[in-house]
């Protein structure tokens, strides 16, 4: 398996791939995989005859007070867990190959950013819908791959190629979790072992409500209300939101008679997690 740093090189290896007519699927990444990662490329491997991951930690997607210079790299570990999972190249340019120097161009998804972590994250979903829409252009695949614990990325993502005529799919994959529930994330690395065991409160809030809803409870503010008292019952858990919304509008909801995205964002220590469920016609 190969690694590319260059557009062309991404471009002109694709081109190869379409004209021997095999499918394609891209997995979008920051890097610093995991297993959460590793099964959006072995799905991806599953359904398509070749898989490219692209790995670019996205500066524009970083607000001024983010951690875009201590995000995690280890592009030689990332190779072996794109390996392992199937894939068969990896892209992974420098900003100055994705970005020229005086561009102003970008991409916005109206409504859908407003809310949840748009709102506490001011221009992240600009840099997200940029830089992904620069991924479909580069790399012409047939299908796309990404996590549902970024419920809000994907909705937001679904929307954009819909509204802008993208000729590709995107499948959405499950969250991957710790054997004690904690959802897979690369920001896990920055937690002390009190902030680790502290974190299984977000789980354990979302169960909380899951409970609720399995009990016919249809108040939005009774599963917030929940929700909030069992984060709050950790001292290192600092709350960021609680949002119950429409799970294909993240429009806000006061009973649950529809599809529902329920999702938290919560600091522990300095270390800002998110987690989420949907609940559907199917629960």
């Amino acid at each position: 398996m190969n690694i590319v740093k260059t557009i062309t090189e991404a471009r002109n290896q694709v081109k190869a791939w379409k004209k021997e007519g095999y499918s394609i699927a891209l997995v979008p990444t920051m890097g610093y995989l995991h297993e959460g990662h590793a099964s959006l490329i072995t799905r991806a491997a599953k359904e398509n005859e070749k898989v490219i991951v692209s790995i670019f930690v996205n500066p524009i997607q970083f607000g001024p007070s983010e951690d875009l210079a201590s995000y995690p790299r280890d592009l030689a570990k990332d190779k072996i867990l794109c390996e392992n999972a199937g894939a068969h190249l990896i892209f992974a340019p420098e900003a100055m190959e994705m970005y020229a120097s005086d561009a102003v161009t970008a991409v916005s998804v109206k409504e859908l950013t407003t809310g949840l972590c748009g709102a506490k994250r001011p221009g992240h979903f600009d840099g997200v819908c940029t830089v992904v829409s620069k991924l479909f252009n580069i790399i012409p695949a047939d299908k796309a791959y990404f996590g549902e614990k970024d419920a809000q990325q994907l909705a937001v993502i679904k929307r954009m190629v819909r509204d802008l005529n993208f000729d590709i799919e995107i499948v959405g994959c499950p969250i991957v979790r710790e054997d004690d529930g904690l959802a897979k994330s690369s920001r896990n690395t920055y937690l002390s072992s009190s902030e680790r065991q502290a974190a299984l409160v977000l789980s354990k809030s979302l169960n909380k409500a899951k409970d609720m809803l399995s009990s016919g409870e249809k108040s939005s503010n009774s599963l917030k209300e929940i929700i909030k008292k069992e984060l709050e019952s950790e001292v290192l858990a600092k709350i960021d939101y609680i949002e119950v919304v429409d799970a294909l509008s993240l429009n806000d909801i006061e009973f649950v008679n529809k599809p529902i995205l329920v999702a938290i964002a919560v600091f522990i220590g300095k270390t800002r997690l998110i987690d989420n469920f949907v609940w559907g016609d199917n629960n």
